[in-house]
């Protein structure tokens, strides 16, 4: 309703002769309030009245026929019924509403009394707020257009705010919506609900007009002057302009208004060539989803898109036309994502959430051309917008990384002619080719028909002997065809609102499937000698059912379980459709005739859980690409998970171990038969989960089926010669495909967890355990998952609160064993981690144990883990204790380990002998064997360093003779330039010569010569130098105890050779440096020939030979005058 203004003065009334107060009879007619007959709306009615012929007659009419056809149809329309049909043509569920108001169903909606945070700011429920508060008022129908004002209150932070509200509508859908308020979303805000809810929940307080053509119709020309004048009037600054072009426009007699027979009535209803659908703001939604993709899945924006696909399922349920019509503007905008082209450009492959939406696109487009109920011409127009779209380079391939190679299987149906075999590859699968490829599906097949629209369609008669036969030996309905490919159809069915269908059409698949796996036993069964004998794997699915881009196993499990737990798909919302499809009559009770196609004891629920594991079951190729990979992976996760959900009783425990016998015995239709190919997808999670499903009602084919499924043959690198032998069709399909599994990590990862469960349910176990074992060591090739299972084993053998389980420790320790052989010889970052363990391992299960990893060490540890860390733990006080090792024991145990240290100094000596040298302390012939082996190594088999190690060792023991010895031999291998004044070895040499200065004259002259040999830098030689002439030799010994006795003299040997060496080396270290000295190092160099002097002073002639030096540098050097000038400053 149009806001109230003051009306200006008028400056005369003008007015035509004949005008009377019986002209406004029209008006009071047309003024009654909408009540009368059948004044409530809804279920109200019947309860307290009959409907009256009129109301039924009017209500259909509303429904089905635009208004422009009731007038063309008759010449008068008495006005109670106008006023009838336009009273009907309001919409009256709110259910429709809420799913235009919000992202929620709304079922969820409408049903739920406590209200989260969340909900309270939906429009649908902010709208009822407003309802129930009654700030809606003014609500006025005119035709077919609802106008009111709907007031906001006022809040801490926002004024209260009045809104112009106005709807129009048409067949009980509301066509067009607009408010004051501006808003700029999707869906109808809060202020359009709050009116709209008003006329749905209160019709009879809402004034009803007829459409203004018809009120304008019953008024004579001074009547319409008068109307068209206050009107001005009233509005006079808003329509005043647009008012005098259409008078200008009507008075003249050629304009375009004048060719036109009539005017237009935005109240009238709508024409026969108007589409009759909901309100739906192209823009917004483009704008929305356009604003969702450049965020790049941050901000919530994948929930966001997530929430409109489920919008699109939805509107399809309700067989709501906007859910194509959204989908195509969604589409439109990924389509124009400039991500896309940006990655094809860099090679990159997009983020798997926003994969994962892509795959939810392709499977909505699924859905709409599978609709029932197309029509032909709809049909084409999506066919023609799929082509588009898959034939842009951008568009997002099928399996998320590179074309796939495998055959069009969509289309392998029964109801057409065979194809061109030449015709059937696609190099190149987008996410819309299965879309593409079900335009050419229909449901026209009689036998489909027959299925998905009676619940009594048996033939008791039919002879079951034929694969592709239509009843099955109980008479039941099959339905042959792609399997995945059927299940779309079950999907469409359910998401275009059709679940009685659909779950007729799921139960004569899973049937199918049923026959099929039977059929399949029956034959490997027959053959299996001849197979076996061969060793052929026989491929029956390179496309497998879990991880397909239809989830056809999905789709089965979700359609029976909803029925089966009553959910709103079954029992609360089946149709009656025992005509022909589509005449959508409801019935009110939840009856399931196609119960009679369940076996006795079995139920929907029962059905889905068998469903599940035989798709699970299903041998099938892993896919190539990335992508394809893990989503296997996740769809298998996606369905264990499901299948949790589950309560096992009595009849599902059947069901698991007939399904488990089946799949063992089913050879290569079988992910768990003997009959294994190479590139099989992994049972590892499948089994774990039958394991411990099974493990309390059937240990033993619980074991049978998780050992079968820890085959992993993929990494074996002898596979037996039957994997390589492809049948001619996978050959073609498939030519000589390398195996690159993306995933393999996390399914060894699997592997592990299957192994680790069985495991931890065998402890106490003997036989069992064994089994395990040999399992694990046969199919486990990962080092460091075969470590897991070890620690695992050790944690379970060794709880607190129990005795240790001595068989269950052994399996530890023998897979520790198998991972310490695994690893000798390859780099592992956590190979110290996993030695220590074993020793701690070992300790656990007694010396026995300890001893025997010590005589076999050489298979097990490198030599220095033998001795850093297995010898050294053995003889450490905490295992003793830990043990409780009498007398003898330790020392046998002691003996085991210093053989070991002797053998590993014997092969490394490098990095043992200094182990070993530790370890044999306490045996004096052990001792002297260590230290000889250092003596025999030591020329060739080991550097200065390890032997200055080993030396400083000895002096610490008391040993300084042979510390001398060990350091000569050391200074042998040295060799220090002029320039290596900061080298690590120094202090080993400065040490070297103070322990020979210590023990004598004779060693120092000894040890000089080699140091003069080793050692070419200048200050190093002159550190020694001053050492060796400020204390007697012998002076100082070992224990500081000092004697008397003389100085060395510097003109005599050794010291003499010292003393001219050193002076040498300063002499051409000198040179060195001036043949590259930049000025910054002019100081320095100044520094260096002040110790150089003293060095020289040292000497007799000392001063005439440093004299003689600094003339030569004068000389050889003049040219670097400002150098030569400092010399002449600091040495004249």
């Amino acid at each position: 309703m149009a806001e109230r203004v003051q009306q200006p003065p008028a400056k005369r009334l003008c007015c035509r002769p004949g005008y009377n107060a019986a002209c406004r009879q029209g008006q009071r007619a047309a003024g009654a309030q909408c009540g009368g007959s059948g004044a409530t709306q809804g279920e109200s009615s019947k309860t307290q009245n009959p409907e009256t012929l009129l109301d039924i007659a009017a209500r259909k009419v509303a429904e089905k026929w635009p208004f422009q056809r009731v007038e063309e149809r008759f010449e008068r329309i008495p006005e109670p019924v106008q006023r009838r049909i336009v009273y009907w043509s309001f919409p009256r569920s709110e259910r429709e509403i809420c799913m235009y108001s919000s992202f929620n169903t709304g079922g969820e909606e409408i049903g739920s009394s406590g209200e989260s945070s969340d909900e309270t700011r939906l429009p649908f429920r902010r709208g009822i707020a407003l309802l129930e508060s009654g700030c809606v008022d003014n609500v006025l129908q005119v035709g077919f257009h609802l106008s009111g004002t709907v007031r906001e209150p006022a809040t801490s932070s926002e004024p209260e705010l009045l809104c112009n509200v106005s709807v129009s509508f048409d067949r009980c859908k509301i066509t067009a919506v607009t408010c004051g308020c501006g808003n700029k979303d999707i869906f109808y805000c809060a202020h359009v609900v709050a009116l709209s809810l008003y006329r749905v929940r209160k019709p009879e307080q809402v004034k009803l007009r007829l459409p203004i053509s018809e009120t304008l119709f019953q008024m004579n020309r001074d009547q319409l002057q008068k109307f068209v004048q206050y009107l001005i009037t009233v509005h006079h600054t808003e329509v005043l302009p647009t008012a005098q072009k259409l008078a200008d426009e009507i008075l003249s007699q050629n304009s375009e208004i004048n060719q036109v027979h009539g005017a237009p009535d935005p109240t009238a209803g709508a024409s026969v060539d108007d589409e009759n659908c909901w309100h739906l703001d192209e823009e917004q939604v483009q704008e929305q989803v356009k604003l969702f993709l450049s965020q790049g899945g941050y901000h919530g924006s994948g929930k966001q898109l997530n929430l409109l696909f489920s919008k699109v399922r939805e509107m399809l349920k309700m067989r709501d036309s906007n859910g194509a019509r959204m989908l195509t503007l969604i589409t439109e905008q990924f389509m124009g994502d400039p991500r896309l082209a940006l990655w094809r450009q860099q090679g990159t492959t997009m983020t798997d959430k926003y994969r994962q939406l892509w795959d939810e696109l392709g499977a909505l487009w699924m859905c709409i051309v599978l609709n029932p109920h197309y029509k032909p011409e709809q049909k084409g127009f999506w066919l023609r917008q799929l082509r588009r779209w898959n034939s842009v380079d951008v568009c997002p391939l099928e399996d998320g990384n590179h074309g796939s190679e495998l055959t069009n299987l969509t289309n392998a149906l029964p109801q057409g002619p065979p194809g061109n075999p030449d015709s059937l590859t696609r190099p190149h699968r987008t996410v819309f080719t299965r879309a593409i490829e079900a335009c050419d599906l229909h449901w026209q097949d009689p036998h489909l028909q027959h299925i998905i629209t009676e619940d009594h369609y048996t033939n008791y008669c039919y002879h079951d002997n034929l694969n592709s036969s239509l009843f099955d030996a109980r008479g039941w309905p099959l339905w042959h065809e792609h399997v995945p490919t059927a299940c779309a159809r079950v999907d469409a069915l359910r998401s275009h609102g059709y679940p009685k269908e659909a779950l007729r059409l799921a139960i004569a698949i899973v049937n199918t499937m049923r026959r099929q796996q039977q059929k399949q036993l029956e034959f490997f069964r027959t053959h299996k000698k001849e197979l076996l004998h061969k060793g052929i794997t026989s491929v029956t699915n390179l496309e497998g059912w879990v991880g397909h881009p239809l989830d056809p196993i999905g789709t089965l499990f979700s359609t029976l379980m909803e029925t089966g737990r009553g959910g709103e798909d079954g029992a609360a919302a089946l149709l009656d459709f025992s005509g022909p499809l589509g005449s959508g009559r409801r019935t009110e009770h939840p009856v399931f005739p196609t119960q009679r196609f369940l076996e006795e004891g079995d139920s929907f629920v029962s059905l889905a859980v068998e469903t599940a594991l035989i798709g699970l079951g299903q041998q099938r190729v892993m896919p190539d690409g990335l992508y394809a990979q893990e989503k296997v992976c996740r769809n298998e996760e996606q369905l264990l998970a499901k299948l949790q959900e589950v309560d096992l009783d009595h009849t599902l425990v059947k069901i698991f171990r007939k399904q488990a016998a089946s799949l063992l015995e089913a050879g290569p239709y079988s992910g768990l038969g003997e009959l294994l190919y190479r590139e099989s997808v992994p049972m590892h999670t499948f089994a774990k989960y039958l394991f411990t499903s099974l493990l309390p009602h059937d240990a033993e084919l619980a074991y049978k089926i998780a050992l079968r499924a820890m085959r992993l043959p993929v990494l074996e690198s002898t596979a037996p010669s039957g994997d390589f032998s492809r049948p001619q069709h996978i050959v073609s399909v498939v030519p000589n495909r390398l195996p690159r599994w993306f995933t393999l990590s996390h399914i060894e990862t699997q592997q592990c967890e299957l192994a680790s469960t069985m495991l931890t349910a065998a402890k106490g176990d003997a036989r069992k355990l064994e089994t395990v074992l040999e399992s694990i060591q046969k199919n486990i090739h990962s080092s460091s998952h075969i470590f897991k299972l070890a620690q695992d084993a050790f944690k379970i053998a060794t709880l607190m609160d129990s005795l240790p389980d001595i068989t269950l420790l052994k399996v530890s320790l023998e897979l520790g064993l198998q991972v310490m052989r695994m690893t000798l010889s390859t780099l592992n970052w956590r190979r110290r981690e996993m030695v220590r363990w074993l020793v701690t391992c070992a300790t656990e299960a007694g010396v026995f144990a300890l001893d025997s990893i010590m005589q076999s060490w050489f298979t097990l540890f490198t030599p220095t883990e033998a001795t850093s860390v297995v010898a050294t733990t053995v003889m450490s006080n905490s295992t003793i204790v830990r043990l409780h090792l009498d007398c003898h024991q330790q020392e046998n145990l002691a003996n085991s380990a210093r053989t070991l240290a002797l053998q590993c100094a014997m092969k490394d000596p490098q990095n043992c002998a200094l182990s070993a040298l530790t370890l044999c302390e306490k045996d004096h012939i052990a001792f002297e064997t260590a230290y000889q082996i250092v003596l025999d190594a030591a020329a060739t088999g080991m550097n200065y360093t390890q032997l200055f190690t080993i030396a400083r060792y000895m002096e610490h023991r008391g040993y300084p003779m042979r510390a001398y010895k060990l350091a000569t031999l050391a200074m042998t291998h040295l060799n220090l330039s002029y320039n290596q004044d900061t080298h690590p070895a120094i202090n080993d040499v400065l040490w070297a010569c103070a322990l020979s200065h210590s023990l004598g004259k004779n060693e120092l002259a000894s040890v000089i010569p080699l140091v003069v040999k080793s050692v070419k830098c200048a200050t190093v030689l002159s550190d020694i130098l001053r050492r060796c002439t400020l204390t007697t030799p012998g002076m100082v010994a070992l224990h500081s105890r000092r004697n008397s006795g003389k100085l060395m003299p510097l003109e005599k040997a050794p010291l003499r050779q010292l003393l001219d060496a050193t002076i040498g080396a300063y002499i051409n270290t000198t040179h060195s440096r001036l043949t590259h000295i930049s000025p910054r190092h002019y100081s320095e160099f100044i520094e260096f020939l002040s110790k150089a002097r003293e060095t020289f002073l040292m000497a007799h002639d000392g001063h005439i030979q440093f004299t003689q030096f600094i003339d030569n540098l004068k000389q050889i050097y003049k040219g670097k005058k400002k150098l030569m000038m400092l010399v002449r400053e600091r040495f004249g």
